[in-house]
């Protein structure tokens, strides 16, 4: 899958393809035009990603081979037991959770999962959980505290599933219990957007100690073609809406709303998934550090402050 803007350097990296084939079917000695084509694909790379606008890595958060919250889990921890059920309705497949060994260290994850395909996608519900997966990351979270394990949440959804099912069964008490409860938490709480963190539906396992976003990932109360179609009844406006409404990491952190940015790799998480989940582990590995060293009444108050102090302006 190639992107509108990626289209330019796809088609250096297919003339370098060609020409590495070329000098070896026909044993010439390129070495001196292939360096010099890899370079001007580097540095064309580095201006492309290094200037993108805020559609644009809205539409890296959504790319078809971007890693999902079971590839990291996968990729960082040994022995990944994933866990069942809300003990009440449901396994809610777009929710997983489980337990993983984490450089020797037994860790909570919960996260939103989405499909590759039409039939796994069917099965995750396209990453949107119904309230039965946000009462399992909660019970997910509260065993977690009760055995003392720190808890990391991976966010990727476009939104908490809205059809009338989820509503009848509570689908907004379900997220305000669990932002409410995840204030109160024990143990360190990290909370990491790895793509798409769309409203309520990202915020019902949002609430942490530490909250940071992936490179190209977005965060916001509305995606863009919503936002889009709310403001002038069409989906033409959305790159207008991405704009406005300053959902990048670099947004959110400059307005005080995440607490860190996890780099990603050139040209996306995508291109060197085993590198992120390397970047992603040691971000994790250093927040647990630094929050075994304050106490859980202090980590509670330091939570609650962080939260209620967003969006207070003081003149």
């Amino acid at each position: 899958m190639v992107l509108e803007f990626e289209k330019p350097i796809a088609d250096l990296e297919q003339k370098l393809q060609e020409m590495k084939e070329l000098a070896i079917g026909r044993n010439i000695d390129l070495s001196s035009d292939i360096e010099s084509l890899e370079d001007k694909i580097l540095t064309l790379k580095k201006e492309t990603f290094q200037n993108l606008t805020r559609w644009q890595r809205v539409q890296l958060s959504r790319h078809a081979e971007r890693p999902y919250a079971l590839d990291y889990i996968y990729e960082m921890t040994n022995d990944f037991v994933e866990l069942h059920g809300d003990r009440n309705v449901a396994d809610d497949k777009a929710m997983i959770g489980g337990l993983g060994d984490l450089d020797g260290r037994s860790v909570m994850f919960v996260g939103q999962q989405k499909g590759r395909n039409t039939k796994q996608r069917q099965m995750r519900n396209f990453g949107m959980a119904n309230p039965e997966g946000y009462r399992k990351a909660l019970r997910l979270m509260k065993m977690a505290e009760k055995f003392g394990k720190p808890i990391v949440t991976l966010i990727d959804t476009p939104g908490a599933f809205p059809g009338l099912e989820a509503e009848e069964r509570g689908q907004g008490e379900a997220i305000a219990r669990n932002i409410r409860d995840m204030f109160m938490l024990k143990v360190p709480v990290i909370c990491i957007i790895i793509g798409e963190g769309a409203s309520g539906g990202a915020l019902g396992i949002a609430i942490g100690d530490r909250v940071m976003m992936l490179e190209n990932s977005w965060y916001s109360v509305i995606s863009p073609e919503n936002c889009s179609t709310i403001l002038w009844r069409s989906w033409d406006y959305k790159e207008q809406a991405a704009e406005s409404l300053k959902l990048t990491a670099i947004d959110m952190k400059g307005n005080g709303l995440v607490d860190g940015i996890i780099p990603e790799p050139l040209g996306g998480a995508h291109r060197d998934m085993k590198k992120m989940a390397i970047t992603l582990k040691e971000a994790i590995l250093h927040a647990l550090k630094e929050l075994d060293k304050i106490k859980p009444e202090k980590r509670i108050e330091q939570r609650i402050d962080k939260f209620c102090s967003m969006g207070v302006v003081v003149e």
